[in-house]
C-alpha cells in the first residue's frame, strides 16, 4: 500500500485535504485559505507581526507569513527538539532531492530515532508538528510535510548536511558534470548530465557502493565529514579528475561525486551522500525535553515574601530619590545621560550601591517618572506621573515599574562599561540600548516559572535549559543579557531566593490584577504611628501612611532605612516644617497624635525654641533689610562679629538695612542660628515649602504584547477573510465609460451602485485609498449621494463613506460567490 494512500491519523500534516483543482497544483497559500478560522486566529495569535498592519487577504497573508525576516523572528521561539524537527522537514522534504515532493511523517520518525508511541498526546513529534503546523512553517500535501520555500535559504545546511547534489552540481561547468556522467553512469536517459548525476545519487545504494571503491584514507575523510560540518578546505578544489587520472583520497572522492567543488578550494558533502552515510539518524543525539534543573528547594511563602520585601524596599527607594530630585535634580550631560558624580549621590541617597542605583533609575525613567527639562542646561527631574504614581496603592506602583523593566530595551548593567569608542556608557545614556533586551527577560522569567515553586535552578542549570530552549538565541550577548537579566529580576523583586515570586507569575500571563491581589496581601501594611525616642529621633517600625510620612519627612530628616525607618528632629528640619506654614501647636499636635510614646521633654522643647525664634527677624529687599518687634534681638544682632560681612546698618529701633540682597542675607543669618523669615512687600510673612519642580511627562510606549489578543486576532481573520473574498470572488464587470464628457465615468458608478442599493445586492468595487493604493472591497451600498457612496464594507465589518471619483471598476458578484 503506498504511503499516500494510507495517511498515519497519529501525527499532525497528514490528515486528508480536499484534493487540489484540476490543473492547479496544491500551493502553501491555497493550504492557508482552506484552514478554519479557528486555525488563522491561532496563527495571528501566535505570530502578532503577521497582523500589523492587517493583510490585505489570504495571499498577502501568505506572503508576509513566508518572508525572511517574520520566519527568523519565529525560528528564534523554537526549542532544540522542535528545531531539530524542522531541520528534519528541510533536510528530506527539499523538493531538489526528488518527486514527489515533501516527507512522510513516518520517515521522519525514523530519521529523528522516535519509536511509535501509543498515546497520540504524549508524542513529542506530534507536539512538535502541531507548533510547526500553528506557526505555518510547516504544511501538509496529501500525506506528506513541505517546509516553507524560505527556509531553505534561512537553514542552509539543516541537521549539518549539505546542499543536495542538484544545486551543487548545477554550479558547475557542463564539461565537468559530463565528465563525471561518462565516468558513473554511461548511457543513461536522463534528459540532462545534472539530472543523470542527481539521479545516481539521490539512490542510496549505489552511493554506497561508490564509497566502497574508496581506500581507507578517503573513507575516514568521508567519516569525517559525515556529521558536519559539510564543507572541507583542499588546494585548487576545481582540478579536473576523472577515475583513470585520481591519485589522491580527496581526488579519489571527487572522481566519484562523493565530494563536489564549490570553490577553488572548498569541497561540499552533497546532502544524499551524508545521508547515506549516517544510514538513517540525522542527528546523533536527539532529546525531546530539556535538562533537568539542579538547584536547592525554598518554602514558596518564603520566596515570595522575599520578593515582596525587595520590592517595598524598590518604591521607598524611588520615592526617596525622585523627592530629593523635586529639589536637587541630577544634571543632564551632553549626550543625555547622567553623569558618575550625580549617580554616586542616587545611591548615596536610596542607601544602594551604584549598580543597583543605575537600575532604579533606568527603571523609573522606563515607566515615565523621571525626565529632563528643556532648559538648555537640562536637568533630571520627576515627570507629573509620579505624582499620580505616588498616591496608587504599593502593589499598583511595583507593577508599574516592573512591567516597564519587563519592556525596556535598556540594560542598566551596562553602566560604566565602555563602549566599542572607549568611552564610558552612563546610566540614562543612549548606549544601554538593546532589542533583545525584554525577549531575554521573558526567557529567563518564563523558565524559572517552569520549576517547580520555590525552587532556585542554579545559574549554570538555567544557562543549560535556556540554550535548549532558545538555542537560535545562543550567543555572547545574549548570555551577557541573560545574565543582567536573573541579577536586575531579583534587584527589583520579581525573584527571591532564586526562584521565580508568585506575583511574578500572573504577570508574565498579562494578568495584572491577579499579581497585585497576591503582591498586595505580602507587601506591609501601612502603618499611622511611629515611636519617638528620647534621642530626637522618631522610628517608623514599617511604611507609614502616605500623609504622616510627607508630614514626618517635613519635619525631621531620615536618618537610617531599612526594616525601620529612623528620623531625626534637628533645628533645620523644624524650621523647615515652620516655613512651610506649619505652626509649633501643629507639629506638636501631629507627633503626639501618631507617636505610640509619650514626647520627649526634649523634643517638645526643642519645637517650642524654634518657634519662638522663627520669624522674629524678617528681610526685606533695601537691597535688603530686617525687622524685629523686639529691639533688643537687632541690638544683639548688629553686636555680633559674625555679620560683619553683611553690611549691617541701623535704620529704626526695629530695622536694620543691608548690603546684600535678601536670599543671601536669609542664608547667611540661618547659618548663625537666627531664623529669619523673608517677607513680602505690605509686611506679611512669606512662607513656603521647598519648590516642587516637575518634567514634561514623557511618551511611553506601549508595552509589546507576546501574542496578539484573541479578540483582536479575531478581527484581523474576519477581515482578511472579507479581503480574499473581494480579490478572488467570481464576478461580471459592469462597463464604465473610458472616454466621453468629464464626470460620464462617475455617473455611470453612482447609477449602478444606487441599482445596487434598490435591489439591495452586494458588488464588487475596486477603490484607490488615501494612500493611493489599489484595493477591493465586497460592499453592501445604501445610499449614494453627494458624490458618496454610503455602504457596510464587509472587509472592515463597518458602514464606510466612500469617495465615487476614487472609485475605479465596479462589478456585480455571481450567484456562487453568495
Amino acid at each position: 500500500m503506498s504511503e499516500n494512500a494510507q495517511p498515519d491519523a497519529r501525527r499532525p500534516g497528514t490528515e486528508s485535504r480536499p484534493a487540489a483543482s484540476p490543473g492547479r497544483p496544491p500551493t502553501f497559500t491555497s493550504w492557508l485559505r482552506g484552514r478554519s478560522d479557528d486555525d488563522l486566529t491561532a496563527l495571528l495569535a501566535a505570530r502578532p507581526d503577521l497582523a500589523q498592519p492587517v493583510p490585505a487577504d489570504i495571499g498577502a497573508l501568505a506572503a508576509r507569513a513566508t518572508s525572511r525576516n517574520a520566519v527568523l523572528r519565529v525560528l528564534e521561539r523554537l526549542d532544540r527538539f522542535t528545531l531539530q524537527v524542522l531541520e528534519s522537514v528541510v533536510a528530506l522534504g527539499d523538493d531538489r532531492l526528488r518527486e514527489p515532493v515533501g516527507v512522510p511523517t513516518a520517515d521522519l520518525a525514523a530519521a529523528l530515532g522516535l519509536a511509535p508511541v501509543p498515546d497520540p498526546a504524549g508524542d513529542p513529534l506530534v507536539r512538535a508538528l502541531d507548533t510547526l503546523h500553528r506557526l505555518a512553517l510547516v504544511w501538509p500535501d496529501q500525506g506528506r510535510l513541505r517546509p516553507v520555500q524560505v527556509l531553505r535559504d534561512l537553514l542552509p545546511h539543516p541537521a549539518r548536511l549539505g546542499p543536495p547534489s542538484r544545486a551543487l552540481l548545477a554550479a558547475l561547468p557542463h564539461g565537468t558534470v559530463k565528465r563525471l556522467v561518462d565516468d558513473l553512469a554511461p548511457g543513461g536517459t536522463a534528459a540532462t548530465p545534472v539530472e543523470a548525476l542527481a539521479t545516481l545519487l539521490s539512490d542510496p545504494a549505489r552511493v554506497t557502493g561508490l564509497v566502497a571503491q574508496v581506500g581507507d584514507q578517503a573513507r575516514r575523510l568521508l567519516d569525517s565529514m559525515a556529521w558536519g560540518p559539510p564543507n572541507g578546505t583542499v588546494s585548487d578544489a576545481r582540478r579536473e579528475v576523472s577515475l583513470a587520472t585520481a591519485a589522491s583520497p580527496v581526488e579519489t572522492l571527487v572522481a566519484r561525486a562523493l565530494l563536489i567543488p564549490t570553490g577553488d578550494d572548498t569541497l561540499t558533502l552533497p546532502r544524499e551522500v551524508g545521508l547515506a552515510l549516517r544510514a538513517g539518524p540525522l542527528f546523533r543525539e536527539v532529546t525531546t525535553d530539556p535538562p533537568p534543573f539542579q538547584g536547592t528547594e525554598n518554602p514558596g511563602d518564603t520566596v515570595t515574601r522575599a520578593a515582596a520585601g525587595q520590592a517595598f524596599t524598590v518604591l521607598r527607594a524611588i520615592e526617596e530619590l525622585l523627592e530629593r530630585w523635586s529639589q536637587d535634580p541630577a544634571a543632564v550631560l551632553r549626550n543625555g545621560g547622567m553623569g558618575v558624580r550625580d549617580l554616586r549621590r542616587a545611591a548615596q541617597t536610596m542607601d544602594t550601591d551604584e549598580a543597583t542605583a543605575a537600575l532604579l533609575v533606568e527603571t523609573a525613567h522606563a515607566a515615565g517618572l523621571i525626565g529632563s527639562d528643556d532648559r538648555v542646561a537640562g536637568e533630571w527631574l520627576p515627570t507629573r506621573e509620579y505624582d499620580l504614581w505616588r498616591e496608587s496603592p504599593p502593589e499598583h506602583r511595583w507593577l508599574r515599574l516592573a512591567s516597564a523593566w519587563l519592556d525596556s530595551d535598556r540594560v542598566a548593567a551596562l553602566t560604566g562599561a565602555p563602549d566599542s569608542g572607549g568611552r564610558v556608557r552612563n546610566v540614562l545614556g543612549p548606549d544601554l540600548v538593546r532589542p533583545a533586551a525584554p525577549q531575554a527577560r521573558r526567557d529567563v522569567l518564563g523558565e524559572l516559572g517552569s520549576a517547580a515553586p520555590g525552587f532556585a535552578p542554579l545559574p549554570e542549570s538555567l544557562a543549560a535549559r535556556l540554550a535548549w530552549r532558545r538555542p537560535r538565541r545562543q550567543s555572547p550577548v545574549y548570555t551577557e543579557l541573560v545574565r543582567a537579566a536573573a541579577d536586575e529580576a531579583a534587584a527589583l523583586g520579581l525573584t527571591g531566593r532564586g526562584a521565580l515570586a508568585e506575583h511574578t507569575r500572573p504577570l508574565l500571563d498579562g494578568d495584572e490584577d491577579a499579581s497585585a491581589r497576591v503582591l498586595a496581601a505580602e507587601l506591609p501594611r501601612p502603618l499611622d504611628h511611629v515611636l519617638l525616642q528620647g534621642d530626637m529621633t522618631a522610628v517608623a517600625p514599617g511604611p507609614l501612611v502616605t500623609e504622616l510620612a510627607r508630614e514626618l519627612a517635613l519635619v525631621a530628616d531620615v536618618e537610617s532605612t531599612g526594616g525601620a525607618t529612623v528620623y531625626r528632629f534637628t533645628e533645620g528640619s523644624v524650621r523647615r516644617a515652620l516655613d512651610a506654614g506649619r505652626g509649633v501647636a501643629d507639629i506638636t499636635a501631629l507627633l503626639e497624635r501618631h507617636s505610640r510614646t509619650p514626647m520627649p521633654q526634649a523634643l517638645r522643647y526643642l519645637v517650642s525654641d524654634v518657634g519662638r525664634r522663627h520669624g522674629r527677624l524678617r528681610a526685606g529687599s533695601a537691597s535688603s533689610y530686617l525687622r524685629c518687634d523686639e529691639p533688643a534681638v537687632l541690638e544683639e544682632l548688629v553686636a555680633d562679629r559674625r555679620v560683619g560681612e553683611l553690611g549691617l546698618i541701623r535704620l529704626a529701633p526695629t530695622v536694620v538695612a543691608s548690603r546684600v540682597n535678601r536670599s543671601t542675607l536669609v542664608e547667611r543669618l540661618r547659618q548663625l542660628g537666627y531664623h529669619p523669615v523673608a517677607e513680602s512687600g505690605d509686611g506679611s510673612m512669606r512662607l513656603s515649602r521647598p519648590e516642587v519642580r516637575r518634567a514634561e511627562p514623557v511618551d511611553v510606549p506601549p508595552p509589546a504584547e507576546a501574542g496578539a489578543p484573541a479578540e483582536l486576532a479575531r478581527a484581523a481573520v474576519r477581515a482578511v477573510r472579507a479581503g480574499d473574498e473581494a480579490a478572488t470572488a467570481a464576478r461580471r464587470p459592469i462597463p464604465l465609460p473610458e472616454d466621453g464628457p468629464p464626470g460620464s465615468r462617475a455617473n455611470a458608478a453612482m447609477e449602478a451602485l444606487a441599482h445596487a442599493a434598490e435591489e439591495g445586492r452586494r458588488v464588487w468595487i475596486g477603490y484607490t485609498d488615501t494612500d493611493g493604493r489599489q484595493v477591493s472591497r465586497i460592499v453592501e451600498p445604501s445610499s449614494v449621494d453627494g458624490g458618496f457612496l454610503t455602504a457596510y464594507d464587509t472587509t472592515r465589518a463597518a458602514v464606510h463613506r466612500f469617495a465615487v471619483h476614487r472609485i475605479t471598476a465596479v462589478a456585480e458578484l455571481e450567484e456562487a460567490a453568495d
